[in-house]
C-alpha cells in the first residue's frame, strides 16, 4: 500500500512539475529578450523552489542544511561547490536554498528539453560537450574564470553523473582545476537525496534528506589531483555519517 500510495503521489507531482515548467520557461524567455544574467536567472529559480516545496507537500520528501556559515557572507566572495550528486532533487535544490546567483557547469544535452532546457540556455551558464573533453575543459576554464570574477558561484558535480545510494562516483579533477586557475576556493557538499528520489526512479518515497555544506578548501598551493582526493575524503566520510543505512546494504 506504502509503494502504491507513493507512486500515486510520485505521479501527481511529477504532472505539476510539467504543468508549470511551460509558463515558467515561457516567462524566462521573454524576460531574456530585454535582459540577460540575474533577473533570467531569479525567473528560473523561482520556478525550482515552486518545485522543492511540491515535492515536500505532495511527496513527503523535506530537509536538513547544516554548513550554510561557510559560504561567503558578501556579494563579492565567489567560491566553486563541489556536491556529491545523487539525484534531480539536488540540482533543483540548491538555487532555492542559496541567495546568490549559480552556474551550473552542465551536459548541453539538457539544452534540447523542451521548455527547461530552452529556459536555462538563456541563462548564463557553462554547457559543455562531453565528447570534446579538451573543448570542454578550455570553456569551463574561461566561462569560469569569467563568472568568478564577477562573484558568481560556479557548481560542477564532481562525479559527473549521478550515483546510487552508499555508492562514490569516479572524482574528476574538473572543479579543483578551475579552483586553482582561479585562486577561488571550493566548497564541498554531502547530500543525502538518493534516500527519497533515487537515481533513474520514477518513485519518490518520503523522508528527510540531509545538505552538509564543508568548510572551503583554498587552492593555494594545491594540485588538482591532491585537492580533489581531499574533497571526495570529505565528501564521503560525511555521507556515511548522515546516511549509515545507505551503506549497510
Amino acid at each position: 500500500m506504502s509503494t502504491l500510495l507513493s507512486a500515486l503521489r510520485s505521479a501527481l507531482f511529477l504532472l505539476v512539475m510539467t504543468a508549470t515548467v511551460i509558463p515558467w520557461a515561457i516567462a524566462a524567455l521573454v524576460v531574456s529578450i530585454f535582459t540577460r544574467g540575474a533577473p533570467v536567472y531569479w525567473v528560473c529559480a523561482h520556478w525550482l523552489k515552486v518545485v522543492i516545496h511540491a515535492c515536500r507537500v505532495i511527496c513527503g520528501v523535506r530537509w536538513r542544511v547544516q554548513g550554510m556559515e561557510h559560504l561567503p557572507q558578501t556579494e563579492k566572495g565567489a567560491v566553486i561547490l563541489l556536491p556529491k550528486h545523487q539525484s534531480t532533487w539536488e540540482t533543483f535544490f540548491f538555487p532555492m536554498l542559496m541567495s546568490h546567483p549559480l552556474a551550473y557547469v552542465f551536459k548541453r544535452e539538457l539544452l534540447y528539453i523542451p521548455f527547461f532546457g530552452w529556459a536555462i540556455g538563456r541563462c548564463d551558464m557553462i554547457h559543455i560537450d562531453r565528447r570534446k573533453r579538451t573543448e570542454a575543459w578550455n570553456l569551463v576554464a574561461e566561462q569560469g574564470k569569467r563568472l568568478s570574477a564577477q562573484g558568481i558561484w560556479v557548481i560542477m558535480f564532481p562525479e559527473g553523473t549521478r550515483i546510487p545510494r552508499g555508492q562514490a562516483g569516479d572524482y574528476k579533477s574538473g572543479g579543483t582545476r578551475l579552483s586553482i586557475a582561479t585562486g577561488v576556493p571550493v566548497v564541498p557538499i554531502a547530500v543525502t537525496s538518493a534516500r527519497c528520489w533515487p537515481r533513474k526512479s520514477f518513485l519518490i518515497r518520503p523522508g528527510v534528506v540531509d545538505v552538509s555544506i564543508g568548510a572551503p578548501i583554498s587552492p593555494e598551493g594545491r594540485e588538482p589531483a591532491e585537492m580533489m582526493k581531499e574533497v571526495s575524503a570529505w565528501i564521503e566520510t560525511e555521507m556515511r555519517r548522515l546516511d549509515p543505512d545507505g551503506f549497510n546494504h
